[in-house]
């Protein structure tokens, strides 16, 4: 049995940033051995258990294969078999597909520390495509790693694009696009969040309201629309995401009635 750090934490640890959370990976165990360990279950279905003194989630190993539409459509496989690269080859962006051991050393099969050096967001692989809410994460951590120089890559832009033509967003709950929109909106760019998801098509799904406002010339300009760049104004002035929620509506209202 072997536990490595993922995710969000090994890559803010690169960084030099204060990680929010820490997710564990588990390889090499079965359920059982983790409940003989001490380990209580988080979720009866699925395979993520509680560490019995710091309370964070462990989760055993796993893959996932793409068995229908939208974000449900997914049959997960965890085991002592699973490898590390293989879960952590299922991760959204390179950049989260890194491992750290104790002793600090770094797994990273698929160069997101390169990615990090190069201020990149890519995919790891064409499974992206499989889970329409990623394009919604793909914007919302530009918007986050804006202001550090990050930039999405080429192929996962074009892939993002192909996303939003294939109409898998229309699957999404509004739970789901209102809970990455409002986290999005929480970050130090939020207006760079709707203009990934105006450049790459998704805006029209996601928040039609907007994306009329915006208009399809702005979709190829390098420069913010005007609205985008009042937005942009108001997040240096506030960092409150429900007062940015509401010049957003504003600025929507006065488009309308212009």
């Amino acid at each position: 049995m072997q536990t490595w750090l993922v995710g969000g934490a090994v890559r803010d640890k690169l960084l030099g940033i204060p990680a929010k959370d820490r997710d564990w990976v588990v390889v090499g165990a079965t359920p059982e051995e983790m409940l003989a360990a001490g380990f209580t279950r988080a979720d009866a279905d699925f395979p993520v258990f509680i560490h019995p003194q710091t309370g964070e989630e462990y989760a055993l190993a796993r893959v996932e294969c793409k068995t229908g539409c939208g974000y449900k459509g997914f049959e997960i496989h965890a085991g002592p078999d699973v490898t590390l690269e293989q879960d952590l080859k299922r991760r959204d962006f390179t950049i989260n597909a890194m491992a750290m051991n104790e002793d600090g050393e770094v797994v990273d099969p698929f160069h997101g520390r390169d990615d990090l050096q190069n201020g990149r967001i890519r995919h790891v692989s064409d499974a992206f495509s499989e889970d329409p809410l990623r394009l919604l994460r793909a914007a919302r951590f530009t918007a986050r790693f804006h202001r550090h120089g990050f930039h999405i890559a080429h192929e996962t832009h074009r892939l993002m694009q192909e996303m939003a033509q294939s109409g898998e967003l229309r699957s999404l709950t509004p739970a789901r696009i209102w809970s990455e929109m409002s986290r999005a909106l929480s970050e130090p760019n939020p207006e760079v969040f709707f203009r990934v998801l105006h450049s790459s098509g998704a805006l029209k799904d996601v928040f039609p309201e907007l994306a009329n406002c915006l208009g399809a010339d702005a979709r190829s300009h390098q420069a913010l629309p005007e609205l985008l760049e009042t937005l942009a104004l108001v997040a240096k002035q506030t960092s409150d995401p429900v007062k940015r929620w509401a010049a957003l509506l504003f600025l929507l209202h006065q488009c309308d009635t212009s």
